[in-house]
């Protein structure tokens, strides 16, 4: 399927070991936005004196912020429109900071036709260290039936 110039994917356009990923380099703003969103305050986030008294030093992103860009990955480049989440496992590794570049990859492990859903790796990696590590599983759609003319 394309949508505005960007492709996407039926279940059928699927294969093992496809990849997809997007980049995002993390503002203040961004954690901020995530915060009045959530209403997730904790000052590690958010307040530098606090975050300073910590093992981090400086404040760090949520942790289910840079979990959001594995599911811009899903709904933005594969599978895309129609994808619908069934489950995540996430595994943190270590802390994203203000200024980071975050890449989001998700690779095609396992598909299961008789449901329409896919199983994915999913890696979120800032200068080549993995922050954040998971799998998730996914119904994708199938590509729809012809219309009859």
């Amino acid at each position: 399927m394309n949508v505005a110039g960007r492709r996407f994917y039926y279940f059928e356009d699927l294969e093992l070991g496809m990849e997809a990923s997007l980049a995002k380099t993390v503002a203040a703003s961004d954690i901020l936005a995530f915060a009045e969103i959530t209403g997730d305050w904790n000052p590690v986030h958010l307040d530098a004196d606090f975050a300073a008294k910590t093992v981090f030093r400086e404040p760090i992103a949520h942790g289910m912020l840079t979990a959001g860009y594995i599911s811009a990955v899903f709904g933005s480049a594969m599978p895309g429109p129609g994808a619908i989440y069934v489950s995540q496992t996430l595994n943190f590794r270590a802390p994203v900071k203000v200024g980071d570049r975050v890449v989001a990859g998700v690779r095609v492990m396992e598909l299961y036709p008789a449901k329409r859903r896919v199983r994915f790796d999913c890696l979120c990696v800032v200068e080549g260290k993995t922050v954040l590590e998971g799998e998730a599983v996914l119904l994708v759609p199938g590509r729809p039936a012809a219309s009859a003319a």
